[in-house]
């Protein structure tokens, strides 16, 4: 995350709009003005622009809808840039991609003229109302349990039935797989893995679920298989070589096909309800894999309504079945400490010998100080 920056009430800079924010933040430069039409921005779009040195974020809507505790928009104001919220939709027609607009306390300009207005969100209001959502989350969760106890009745299929396996040549059996989801932490907790020497040493099955493949690029590694709707995946990493899987929704509608196809890049089809995470697990459980360690997943009430979803049903029925051999990275992290064996040392002790011998024979002054020594202990022992 990019270090905390301090903005004034007056602004101005390029601006970039986009609806999308997962594609806006693949284009903005450090110092420009994000505009985006984003309720509650979840954590993982506010890191993401934060990551990008915006100096201000513009939201056509409410950043804090105060439905759940959301520290997304929290994010963004301890980074130091500066939050103008809920200016009204018309921004995105007013301001073009490059403008350059200047924000100046609550109103947003184009030139001379005003051309939204908004409400600038300050770190001690949002403290004040993630507090208050914190104490109404109930509400949420009673909603939550409905929804999913109504979403189980049509997917409980994900727990019983034998899914259609892509026909991957990626072998799971005897191997773990390491599961990277662009969720809360995820960067964090894939660098300590790779810190503590785990990927080097276990050696996993490598699944990217969508933007979760840049990850394990950006530290050096190339994922075996991008499995998702293809919708937050730089083009690099979808030419990096691994197996491409889209998430196939039951009926056949497979949203991240068209993408490959205009990139002339073969794919396969998993045709499969809940989410994209979800069956990245089932893949993984189905080939026979020993231990699925999850990188960012989503396994709390405020996880699953930070990415806007109703109900956890096909979450909750993929747990269920492949529970006993899932761990969270935060899990791996704390138990797995790289262990030096001894064949190891008795190779690094060899080494040094041979190195030392090696020296010996030669270097000349190395061998006259060795005979000298020798001599030295002769005279002493009386030899």
């Amino acid at each position: 995350m990019a270090p905390p920056r301090q903005v004034g009430e007056h602004v101005s800079a390029r601006a970039r709009p986009d609806v999308r924010t997962k594609d806006l933040v693949r284009r903005l430069e450090p110092g420009e003005i994000a505009i985006i039409n984003h309720a509650d921005v979840d954590l993982v779009a506010a890191d993401g622009l934060v990551d990008a040195g915006v100096v201000a974020v513009i939201n056509a809507v409410a950043s804090f809808t105060g439905r759940y505790p959301n520290p997304g928009p929290l994010q963004i104001v301890r980074s130091g840039a500066l939050l103008l919220d809920d200016v009204g939709l018309a921004i995105m027609d007013r301001v073009a991609e490059g403008d350059v607009i200047t924000i100046d306390g609550n109103r947003v300009l184009v030139g001379d003229e005003v051309v939204a207005v908004g409400h600038r969100r300050t770190e001690e209001e949002l403290l004040l109302a993630v507090e208050d959502a914190r104490g109404r989350i109930g509400e949420q969760l009673e909603l939550f349990a409905s929804n999913t106890l109504e979403y189980l009745r049509n997917e409980r299929h994900l727990a019983t039935d034998q899914p259609d396996l892509p026909a991957t040549m990626v072998d799971f059996k005897g191997r773990q797989t390491l599961v990277v989801v662009r969720g809360i932490d995820y960067r964090e907790d894939l660098f300590a893995l790779h810190r503590s020497g785990y990927l080097r040493e276990m050696k996993p099955v490598l699944i990217g679920v969508d933007g979760g493949a840049d990850a394990l690029r950006n530290l050096g590694y190339k994922p075996d298989i991008v499995i998702g709707d293809f919708d937050s995946v730089s083009r690099d990493t979808l030419l990096g070589g691994a197996e491409l899987i889209v998430h196939a929704y039951p009926g056949g509608r497979a949203p991240g096909a068209a993408r490959l196809d205009s990139l002339g890049l073969p794919y396969l089809l998993f045709e499969a309800g809940g989410t994209s995470e979800d069956i990245a697990m089932l893949l993984a459980y189905e080939r026979g894999t020993e231990l699925i360690v999850a990188v960012g997943s989503h396994n709390s009430l405020e996880d699953f309504l930070d990415k806007g979803r109703h109900g956890m049903a096909s979450t909750f029925l993929v747990r269920l079945k492949v529970g006993r051999i899932l761990v969270d990275a935060k899990g791996v992290n704390n138990l797995y400490h790289p262990v030096v064996k001894g064949r190891d040392i008795v190779l690094f002790v060899g080494a040094m010998l041979a190195s030392l011998s090696l020296v010996v024979t030669v270097s000349e002054p190395v061998r006259l100080w060795f005979r000298s020594v020798w001599l030295w202990i002769r005279a002493r022992v009386g030899w």
